[in-house]
Formats: C-alpha cells, structure tokens, sequence
C-alpha cells in the first residue's frame, strides 16, 4: 500500500480473546508513536477490552455485541460510517474485515495464507499481511506490527506489550497480601490448555512448606472457579489467599508489582504477568510458543522462543514444555476438540516446575522480596 497522509482517525479492530487484545498494544504504541496527533480507537467484542482500560495510547474502547443482529448492525454503521481514516485490522475473521470496512476509508488487515475464499476481504484492502497460522514461525506481535509496515518499514528497538495501569487493590486484599508472594493461576478456559489440577495442589503444597504466601487468581467464571475449588482449602488465609473473581485487569497488574513469581498456563493472564515484568513460568502444552508464548519485557523483535525445548528462558519469561516428539502440535489437544485431554501437559511433572521456581526463588537472594528478573 503506497502510504497516504498522516492519519488523524484510526481504528484498530481487535476481535479476538483477551490475550489476543493484549498483543495488540505493540502495534498501538507503534502508531502512537508514527502519528502522535492522531486519534486512535479500539473495536472489540463487550468483555474482551479490560486489557486496555487506561492504556495511555488508546482515546476511546468501542465495545459490540459478538452478535450485531439487523438492529444493532444498522445502528453500528450509523454510528461509525467511514468515521475514521484508517482501520488496523488484527483479526482474519469476516466481521473484523467488514467492521473496518464500514469504519474506515483506508484499511491494513489480516489475512490467512492459503485461503482462496478470502478473495472478498482481501479486495477491501489496501494493504495485505499473510497470517501463518498456530503452525508459523513469526510471534503474533511481530506479525500484528506488519498492518503499518508501508508507513514504517523497519522497527527500532524492542516492541513493549503495554499492560494495564496498575489500580489499588481492595482495602482487605491490600492487608492480606505480602510482598515476594507467588501468584498461581490455576485455571485454563479450555480443557486441553489446563494442566493437571493435582499438578497445581502438590506445587502449591510444596510452595505453602516453604513458608511462601500463594495467591491464587482467576475470575468469577464457573470454569474458574471449578478449578479453583479444589484448591481452597490447602492452607487458611493468608498464607493462601484467593483473590479469584475479585480483581480486575488493573488491579490484577498492580497486585504482581508486589509478587516475586507468577506460575501459570497458556492463557490471557499469563501475556498479562510478562507484561508487567514479574517473573514468569509459564507451563505450555500444544500451543506453539513460536506464536503464542509470553512477550517478555525489554525483549528486541529478533529475539524468540524456539518451537520445541523442554525448557526455555527469554527475558523474564520461563516457558516449559513437555519432551513428548509431537510439541507442539498445534491441535486443540490429543483429541483435537477444546474438550480434549493434553497429553503432553499431563507430562509436564510438578517436580519439574518446582524446581524452576526454586531457582527464581534462589536468584533473588534468599528472601520473600523479590526483584524484577533481568532480561
């Protein structure tokens, strides 16, 4: 795409979960800083945009029903016909495509590769990026930069996730939780992404041995709070305390400038402690960590993590997998439904994850304050 004129209104489309949304924030700050008097808006589905409540380069979160109806779909292009001058479209999905189609004059977006009935979308764009897949070899936030390359060719420096700001935690939580603490976050949305939750409960049991106070976080969702459950009841407050449902995306981002380590899955909170600059281990299972794996703080674009290593470290982010010949796969588990049972999740031992943590642990010199993890 032959690049126009600085923009003054753009619309960034990101119609995707919510860590998918927090991978958006490199782009943002990127075109924040190409046009710093524009005005840039963030389209998402209703609940999906907390990652980006009070992000400094975002002016407005425009949230839509996933499902628009002929009602609402009618007041949405009254609402925002060709409102802006340009759309970032993050998301392959026809919605995204056709949202910023109505929104916007000119359009970059996302595209599968490989995917001859996208010709439609690909004809309301001005400029094309070809999307890998879980099976690629380029991180999602490299990929996502790519919208604005006609405007910035090269990138310098490291692209930054930006969390969100961090917000004071509830009065009784604020008194509870102590500093060095270790986050745990247990629950997984989907069942093949979930590591085992007698895993979780022997780590947590050896952790609470040592004397270390474990929060466990999570929402209010059932999933949740079903895998929370079992674990409750393993030591009374404060020494375990469970903060589940209770924090939003902000104050979840101020309560890990205090923790000394963040344990947890592949899962939108896992993008959120890396974010932040806690310490990470992060226990991945099919999912390509090539694409998906944690952006770690301070990390330059040329830097990744290798496909396939029991044990990796980049930046601040620990990433573990299991040794199993088929990691990843990048299938939704061994069944290959959201429903499925992971096998090499399963293989990912409690022991192996404990002595991670008792290094980090170690590296901070013996005692319960922990300091940020170098790059």
């Amino acid at each position: 795409m032959k690049p126009a004129p600085a923009p003054r209104q753009v619309l960034v489309v990101a119609t995707r979960q919510i860590g998918d949304v927090l991978l958006t924030t490199p782009l943002i700050r990127a075109a924040r800083g190409l046009w710093p008097q524009a005005r840039i808006d963030v389209l998402g589905f209703k609940g999906t945009l907390g990652m980006l409540r009070g992000n400094p380069d975002v002016a407005e979160l425009i949230e839509t029903p996933a499902r628009l109806g002929l009602r609402g779909g009618l007041a949405f292009v009254r609402r925002l016909w060709r409102r802006y001058d340009l759309a970032l479209v993050t998301d392959a999905g026809d919605r995204a495509h056709l949202m910023a189609w109505i929104a916007a004059r000119r359009r970059s977006g996302l595209l599968p590769q490989g995917h001859g009935s996208d010709w439609w979308k690909r004809a309301l764009l001005d400029h094309v990026v070809l999307a890998a897949g879980d099976r690629g070899d380029r991180h999602v936030v490299a990929e996502k930069l790519d919208l604005i390359a006609p405007w910035l060719p090269s990138q310098a420096g490291a692209p930054t996730v930006v969390p969100p700001a961090g917000a004071p935690l509830p009065g009784d939580i604020a008194a509870a939780v102590q500093a060095g603490c270790v986050i745990v976050h247990a629950p997984s949305m989907w069942a093949y992404k979930q590591w085992p939750l007698p895993h979780y409960e022997q780590l947590i049991r050896e952790l609470l041995a040592q004397g270390r106070q474990v929060v466990l976080t999570g929402s209010a969702s059932e999933r949740d709070q079903q895998c929370i459950a079992p674990l409750r009841g393993l030591a009374p407050a404060p020494q375990l305390l469970d903060v589940s449902g209770r924090l939003d995306f902000n104050q979840l981002a101020g309560l890990m400038q205090d923790a000394c380590l963040y344990i947890g899955p592949d899962t939108s909170v896992s993008h959120l402690a890396a974010a932040t600059g806690v310490p990470v281990i992060a226990i991945f299972g099919p999912t390509n960590p090539v694409r998906w794996g944690p952006w770690p703080t301070g990390v330059d674009a040329g830097e990744g993590y290798e496909r396939a290593v029991p044990l990796q470290r980049l930046g601040n982010v620990i990433l573990m997998q299991s040794s199993l010949s088929c990691v990843p796969c990048g299938r939704a588990g061994c069944e290959d439904h959201r429903q499925s049972r992971s096998d090499c999740l399963i293989d990912i031992t409690p022991e192996r994850v404990l002595a991670q943590a008792q290094r980090i642990l170690d590296e901070r010199g013996g005692t319960k304050r922990c300091a940020r993890l170098a790059p």
